[in-house]
């Protein structure tokens, strides 16, 4: 049975779940306190500090300077809580705990949930949540503790993550088996915007790799599709409304059955996309997020080596 530590006082943990709330009600609620309580503890630490924690405003409650410092360091302390407190476990053979992740949308179709499925074989005792993310928001959601771990395309490297797995995988456009574009094996962004292009907006890191090779053409012949959903893209490339791009990761079953091609771009030698695996770079990581983090890592070695394979084939 997983412990329930709490070394540091309970003011610590009713401050980080008002923040995640934005609202003290809503925090007493989730705590199983009255409310009274919970705002005692937030004036105190307030009254200790000598500055609002919190502004109040009529949409909730949003942290002032000085409670975004105070939630960094208490990210820190409950995540180490969070590491004694598997590490206890596993001396006992308990593989218990609790990861969050934080993933893009095209691994949740089939890499996410293979990882999980192994997962939940190996260590069934151990709970995941899951938020899906455009890449550009995912180191947020790292750096801040909402996210144990992040899965995101192309990310710049910063000294506040730390990347633990990369895969490198080609972009290529997508279309129809009977699409005129098909039969290639390889294609052009130019080539592919004489059929309309099917692009994604800028949260979504597709957008900065195809936003050079996009300012190049300077006249485009179909008008442009935009979307923020990769799975929407992919439905309007299965019904031949345009090109859309993508890795192979997120479509493995359209290719395996046959409903989608995946057409590499060959501009600039080939345009590849980095799918990598991210926690905060100070995090010492609890039994439970360091054996999901080496199941990742090893799935997206798996499939980088399978589509090298494919590419050398």
């Amino acid at each position: 049975m997983s412990r329930k530590l709490r070394f540091h006082s309970s003011a610590i943990h009713y401050f980080d779940m008002v923040r995640h709330c934005n609202s003290i009600r809503e925090a007493a609620r989730r705590l199983n306190v009255a409310s009274s309580a919970v705002n005692r503890q937030i004036l105190k630490l307030e009254d200790e500090i000598g500055a609002p924690l919190f502004d109040r405003l009529p949409g909730g409650l949003r942290l002032t300077p000085a409670g975004e410092i105070l939630a960094r360091h208490v990210t820190v302390v409950l995540q180490d809580l969070e590491r004694v407190r598997s590490e206890l476990d596993a001396m006992q053979g308990l593989h218990s705990g609790h990861v969050e992740i934080a993933a893009v949308e095209g691994v949740t179709v089939d890499l996410l949930p293979c990882v999980l499925a192994h997962m939940r074989e190996r260590y069934p005792h151990v709970t995941i949540g899951v938020t899906v993310l455009g890449s550009q928001s995912i180191p947020e959601a790292v750096q801040s503790g909402k996210a144990d771990i992040g899965l995101a395309f192309a990310l710049p490297r910063t000294p506040q993550l730390q990347q633990l797995a990369v895969g490198h995988f080609r972009l290529g456009a997508i279309v129809t088996p009977d699409h005129p574009l098909a039969s290639r094996r390889d294609v052009s962004f130019a080539t592919c915007s004489e059929y309309g292009l099917i692009l994604a907006k800028s949260e979504l890191s597709i957008h900065h790799l195809l936003d050079p090779l996009h300012k190049r053409l300077r006249l485009m012949s179909r008008p442009v599709l935009e979307s923020g959903s990769m799975e929407l893209a992919r439905q309007l490339a299965k019904r031949n409304l345009g090109v859309a791009f993508q890795t192979r990761i997120g479509i493995e079953s359209d290719l395996a059955k046959g409903e989608l091609v995946h057409i590499p771009l060959r501009d600039n030698g080939g345009v590849v996309s980095d799918l990598g695996l991210y926690i905060r770079a100070d995090r010492h990581l609890p039994v439970a997020v360091d054996a999901v983090s080496r199941l990742f890592s090893e799935e997206i070695a798996r499939r980088e080596s399978a589509e090298l394979t494919q590419v050398i084939a």
